[in-house]
């Protein structure tokens, strides 16, 4: 089901103002699309309260991916995947503010190019990495399937970690059902909006409009993802971790669960579970995968 605009709508570009300022507003307006999605991937400075800040999330997430809430998958992969007395080439695409590829840096040289002038190389690269950057490239088949895989020597390795779910955040009428039920899980009190005087009482969805302007790139074919890895791709290691619930869930909720206790311990408990039943029916959000070319 597509929802052009929505009361969220309404309530995150108020949120925005308030957080972000008049200036990154007016910049979704820019008639220059590059220019919008820049300002998306700035991470520089930001004010938000979303799902990632929370440290229990963060170990939710190491768990489900590396089987130890205190081992990022960073670590996980150059202690378990990658061979430390062979120089690799790696390349990663849409690297945002390179954060999670530094870390990977420390293993070798490391430099920086815009990928519209960037001309692939043939069998050149060990690894390809995407960090929450796939999901904003189309033509996938021509990517992953023709310069992704051309670039990757014989035995290279994709790694993704992404958000594979409906193209647009176009979420399902399930999944936001299921959504604001696990809201009434969260007491009224950690239902007050970042910086706002008001509460989250209900969520209504991404309309589509909001994320044709915010960033005509968001999630515009991020459910063509796995199909197009699975086709020309070996899966080597895979993990889900969900997202589905406490993305939206937690969306303006965060900062209340940054210092915890036993009661909001006890409230992010009962949202993960939650969560993971939900996972039993359906497919994960977001997904951290190694695969073979």
């Amino acid at each position: 089901m597509k929802r052009i605009i929505t009361l969220d709508d309404i309530i995150d570009v108020y949120a925005k103002l308030i957080q972000r300022g008049v200036s990154f507003i007016t910049s979704k307006f820019s008639l220059n699309t590059t220019k919008r999605t820049k300002s998306a991937f700035n991470e520089l400075n930001i004010e938000s309260s979303n799902w990632w800040i929370i440290p229990k999330v963060k170990e939710r997430w190491n768990f489900l991916i590396t089987g130890n809430s205190q081992l990022e998958y960073e670590d996980f992969v150059v202690k378990n995947f990658l061979h430390p007395t062979k120089k690799l080439r790696m390349l990663s695409l849409g690297s945002g503010i390179c954060s999670h590829e530094l870390k990977f840096a420390e293993l070798g040289n490391f430099e920086i190019q815009n990928i519209y002038d960037y001309t692939f190389p043939k069998n050149y690269f060990d690894i390809v990495f995407f960090h929450a950057s796939l999901h904003h490239f189309k033509n996938l088949g021509n990517l992953l399937g023709f310069k992704v895989k051309q670039a990757l020597k014989k035995d290279g390795e994709l790694i993704i970690n992404e958000y594979v779910g409906t193209n647009r955040l176009q979420f399902p009428n399930h999944q936001i059902k299921a959504i604001n039920k696990s809201l009434k899980l969260i007491p009224e009190k950690y239902r007050k909006r970042y910086k706002l005087n008001f509460y989250k009482n209900k969520v209504y969805g991404f309309g589509l409009l909001r994320m044709i302007i915010a960033d005509h790139s968001e999630c515009i074919e991020s459910e063509n993802i796995m199909p197009t890895i699975k086709k020309y791709y070996t899966t080597f290691f895979e993990a889900n971790y969900g997202g589905n619930i406490l993305m939206s869930t937690l969306k303006d909720l965060a900062h209340h669960f940054i210092e915890i206790n036993d009661e909001k311990e006890n409230i992010l408990k009962q949202l993960f579970e939650f969560e993971d039943k939900y996972l039993t029916k359906y497919s994960s959000d977001f997904v951290f995968g190694i695969y073979k070319n």
